[in-house]
C-alpha cells in the first residue's frame, strides 16, 4: 500500500494485539500513523474507573481522524 493510513486503536483492544500491530505499523514508515485511545476497546467503549467515557473518547478519536484528513488532503 502506497497511500498514507491511520490505525485508531483502543489499548484495551482484544481483537487486534497492540503487541503485534505496534511493528507492523512501524514497518509501513512515515505513511503510516498510530492513534491510541487509552483505556479503549475494539468499539472504543471504556470502563468506567478510566475516568472517561465513550463520548470523550470517541470525540478523541473523531479529532485524531480529522486531523489527519486534513493533513493529507
Amino acid at each position: 500500500v502506497k497511500i498514507p493510513m491511520l490505525f485508531l486503536q483502543g489499548t484495551r483492544d482484544a481483537l487486534a494485539e497492540l503487541e503485534l500491530l505496534e511493528p507492523v505499523v512501524k514497518g509501513l514508515g512515515s505513511r503510516a500513523k498510530l492513534h491510541l485511545a487509552q483505556e479503549a476497546d475494539h468499539s472504543f467503549h471504556v470502563l468506567k474507573r478510566s475516568g472517561r467515557d465513550d463520548r470523550e473518547v470517541m470525540a478523541e478519536v473523531l479529532d485524531a481522524f480529522a486531523a489527519w484528513v486534513a493533513k493529507h488532503s
